[in-house]
């Protein structure tokens, strides 16, 4: 299919472009950074922003979209599940 906003820059505030499954995990990090987080099935996420900073978010609802530069998804602290890392 042709991408007729090829020639236009994606800034942040545009849509993903690209998903990936996300497996959380304490040592390794996502393999790049994301622009959104989709979390499938409620619960708490535990994660680190780009800034370097972490935290969890709790008692998400299912269906849940964050706005959030996410590098690392923690496996222990998320009891969230269907993760999907939007960038």
């Amino acid at each position: 299919m042709a991408e007729i906003y090829d020639h236009y820059a994606a800034g942040l505030e545009s849509p993903a472009s690209h998903a990936f499954d996300v497996v959380p995990d304490d040592a390794k990090p996502l393999p790049s950074a994301t622009r959104a987080i989709y979390v499938g099935n409620g619960g708490h996420l535990c994660l680190t922003v780009l800034s370097g900073a972490t935290v969890t978010f709790q008692n998400l609802p299912a269906g849940s979209l964050l706005p959030v530069r996410a590098t690392r998804i923690f496996s222990t602290r998320t009891t969230a599940t269907g993760i999907v890392g939007l960038n």
